[in-house]
């Protein structure tokens, strides 16, 4: 085998500059005439879209939504739990468990909670007709 049949073979391999800037370009056409297409199949079957900043907004509500109900099961957990006679009770421990609970289940609602928000967050992309019942939620 001739050192110059490997050559050709190795730069067969390779991209040249102007080859990847072209596929850069030709992938960048078609990721816009698919958005483009998305949009269209949208407005023709009735779907609206959420610009970013909503999309957002409307996460973010969720999952403050999520932790506001994770504070209150968890605050109705520990009433039910008797109080240690070994520190006692004052209100000031019970105004800081109050603000740990509180700052745990912001924390957990973050990290994916128990999938409340998502399904709230589900149900009110219905409701504003941008999902279908039964389609696919990417995750976001």
């Amino acid at each position: 085998m001739a050192i110059s049949a490997v050559g050709a073979a190795i730069s067969g391999l390779t991209m040249s500059g102007t080859a990847a800037v072209r596929q850069d370009s030709d992938f960048a056409a078609r990721m816009d005439e698919a958005v483009a297409k998305t949009e269209t199949a949208a407005k023709t079957t009735g779907q609206k879209t959420l610009t970013p900043e909503e999309d957002k907004k409307m996460r973010e509500a969720c999952r403050g939504m999520e932790a506001v109900f994770l504070n209150m099961m968890l605050s109705q957990m520990r009433a039910t739990v008797p109080k240690a006679g070994l520190t006692g009770s004052s209100n000031q421990e019970e105004t800081m468990r109050s603000m740990l609970d509180t700052e745990m289940t912001k924390n957990l609602a973050e990290a994916g909670g128990i999938g409340l928000a998502d399904m709230i967050y589900r149900q009110l992309l219905q409701e504003k007709n941008v999902l279908k019942p039964n389609q696919v939620l990417q995750k976001g």
